[in-house]
């Protein structure tokens, strides 16, 4: 996959992660185009084979030790793949939709984080099968999130926090409760 970023990402150094709409990457070359090979457990796990040559995508460099955060953390590791099921306009601002494969939903609560194609959002409503996000101007802009439209597919990934959370849940809690003292 060949990527030519916006001039303000400057160079990519051979062996730099990089997010590629929300999947991790990794350099093989040095230079200004960002350049990866994508294995088969990527392909089949993404929505990167569906991507068209000049089509647009979500460019995120890693976080630098150090560096402010903004947003929660992201890292590139697809759990799933939904689909854009509706976009409601709601004042200045957009309601999207996506649906949330079954084996995800359980990571994915109102007022947490999820990542819809690398991009860090705020859950605000969760539905049996889907959930909703609310979209404000300069995401939209700034992000893919203005070219798509119902139907489309898009990577997911859980909050890491939930994800571990909810496994560390399982590991301490649960037992002590089937096997009282």
């Amino acid at each position: 996959m060949v990527v030519a970023p916006p001039a303000r990402f400057g160079h990519f150094r051979r062996g730099e992660s990089v997010s590629v709409s929300g999947v991790c990457l990794t350099a093989v070359r040095s230079g200004r185009d960002f350049v990866a090979d994508l294995s088969t457990e990527t392909l089949t796990r993404s929505t990167l084979d569906l991507v068209a040559r000049g089509e647009p995508v979500n460019l995120e460099r890693a976080l630098v030790w150090g560096d402010r955060l903004s947003g929660h953390f992201v890292l590139g590791h697809v759990d799933g793949i939904g689909r854009l099921l509706q976009i409601l306009s709601a004042g200045r601002s957009w309601l999207y939709r996506f649906s949330v494969p079954t084996g995800l939903s359980r990571f994915v609560v109102a007022k947490g984080s999820v990542a819809v194609d690398g991009i860090s959002l705020t859950v605000a409503a969760r539905h049996p099968r889907a959930f909703d996000t609310a979209i404000v101007p300069e995401t939209r802009r700034r992000t893919t999130l203005a070219r798509a439209g119902p139907g489309d597919p898009v990577n997911l990934e859980a909050d890491v926090f939930a994800r571990y959370g909810r496994r560390g849940w399982r590991r301490r809690v649960r037992p002590s409760l089937r096997h009282p003292r």
